[in-house]
């Protein structure tokens, strides 16, 4: 028998259909590659015993005919996502033995159809971060290596772990949040595929929260067609969760027929930065002609508040996040550091629970909601995203999905960039727009680099039309034709 971890989750679902192999077969070549693969530390904490009884519970219910959507599939699920009676750590010192008494929806939904947990994957404190360089558990290490270097790369973040695990197939799939990118930049870094729905299309009920009105669920697979059935299973509507959306979830998997004739791709003049990659730059014309000679139609649009996205994104999700992150106290869950009074308590235990990271960020929310800078800074931001949101509504009344890169540059080492916070920002500077429009973004691994690292490229669509994008996607991923393997794997 062939490696199962190197099928998709689709050939994976075809051959337990076909009994060519159990979801317990299939669960313990995962978790006998993921002891092979310790060296990456893209798990916090692995669930071998619960993986194994939910793979032969998957086997009892395909036995009877009762297979869900998922049904014996191996996932990881990145540490932010609340799992009952399993260490949930959001990367942090601070939420040390925290154990939830729930589930949050994604996982239920995912569980629900009979997907297998693996275990629960590293990722920057509290998302924050584009390197998974600010875990409390230590770096993440990406699967890919420079040709002829073996120096150790980043897999990008926050959703490192999640990327880095189905990148080195010990994951099928994945899931990731994104607030400004910490889907797609991690997927692009580590040639894998990944998705941020539309804001409202998965409920966020059960996520440790980051910045709540840019944070958004979604999945990192191999393929557009797995990320497409992950989708289906994590997506609906949550009467716990305020900003989820009432709306049928369609089916995203019928929706990849591999036919864009007539439809328009907008290719925005903003996206052409200073320091940008010429490699990718080439890529991204190179995409725009596959999807030309696919019977698309190419257009050039502007989004004029572009410029303004880094700085915007990076008033407003440090803002939310002082306010999400004050619950930490020491108090009622997670580390608590002893003072000889409760004002000492709680600064001790924000110490030594929070790192360098989370506190720039804090720090920086704090400020720019105190008195005397809420108008402006906080305002000011306020008004720039709601014309970001304005700058892709005019153009969506012309193109139907809009084609960019996904970062500026390839995977970097772990101590390049290092003490440069703002250019560690800039590996976002193509995503965040996505988020501070509430819209759905996609990246596909479409080429490697002089080096041989992948290069991703990334698809924007309309609010709540993830079968447009997914269409368009996996017709890009198909003329890509992307087949490189990280050594080793």
């Amino acid at each position: 028998m062939s490696d199962l971890t190197h099928l998709t989750i689709a050939a994976a679902l075809d051959g337990l259909a076909a009994k060519k192999f159990s979801a317990r077969e299939l669960t313990d070549a995962h978790l006998s590659k993921m002891a092979a693969q310790k060296k990456l530390n893209a798990y916090i904490t692995e669930t071998p015993d619960l993986a194994r009884a939910q793979a032969d519970a998957s086997d009892q219910r395909r036995a009877a005919g009762k297979a869900g959507a998922l049904d014996g599939i191996p996932l990881g699920i990145k540490d932010l996502f609340c799992t009952e009676g399993v260490l949930t750590t959001a990367g942090s010192h601070i939420l040390d033995g925290f154990k939830p008494t729930y589930e949050s929806t994604v996982t239920q939904k995912l569980f629900d159809a009979g997907a297998v947990m693996l275990g629960k994957l590293n990722l920057d404190e509290f998302a924050m971060g584009s390197s998974n360089k600010t875990s409390y558990y230590g770096n993440v290490i990406n699967p890919w290596k420079r040709q002829g270097d073996e120096t150790e790369l980043v897999p990008g973040g926050s959703s490192g772990g999640s990327a880095a695990a189905v990148a080195g197939r010990i994951a099928m799939g994945a899931t990731g949040t994104d607030t400004g990118g910490s889907i797609r930049q991690p997927a692009a870094l580590t040639g894998t595929v990944g998705i941020k729905p539309t804001y409202g299309r998965c409920s966020r009920w059960g996520i440790v929260a980051f910045a709540s009105s840019l944070d958004q669920a979604g999945p990192i697979a191999r393929s557009v067609e797995d990320c497409a059935i992950m989708l289906g299973a994590m997506a609906g509507h949550d009467p716990k969760d305020s900003t989820s959306v009432e709306m049928a979830v369609p089916d995203f998997r019928k929706a990849l027929t591999g036919d864009i004739r007539g439809l328009k791709i907008g290719i925005p003049k903003e996206y052409r930065v200073d320091g940008m990659s010429g490699e990718i730059d080439a890529l991204w014309a190179k995409g725009a002609e596959w999807l030309k000679s696919q019977g698309a139609e190419l257009k050039e649009i502007s989004l004029p508040h572009t410029k303004y996205a880094l700085p915007t994104y990076y008033i407003i999700a440090p803002a939310e996040a002082s306010s999400n992150l004050a619950r930490y106290d020491g108090v009622r869950f997670g580390l608590r550091v002893p003072g000889n009074s409760l004002d000492e308590m709680y600064e001790l235990t924000r110490a030594a629970g929070f790192g360098k990271e989370v506190k720039r960020r804090i720090m920086i929310g704090t400020y720019v909601l105190s008195a005397g800078y809420y108008d402006a800074y906080y305002l000011q931001a306020q008004r720039i995203r709601a014309l970001i949101l304005k700058d892709f509504t005019e153009a969506f009344k012309d193109v139907d999905v809009i084609l960019t890169p996904s970062t500026p540059s390839a995977a970097f080492g772990f101590h390049e960039n290092e003490d440069d916070p703002v250019q560690m920002y800039l590996n976002d500077v193509f995503t965040v727009t996505v988020n501070l429009a509430g819209l759905p973004g996609i990246s596909v691994p479409a080429g490697l680099d002089g080096k041989g690292l992948p290069l991703g490229l990334q698809l924007i669509g309309r609010a709540f039309d993830e079968e447009t994008l997914l269409r368009t996607a996996h017709v890009l991923e198909r003329s890509a034709n992307f087949t490189a393997l990280p050594a080793g794997v």
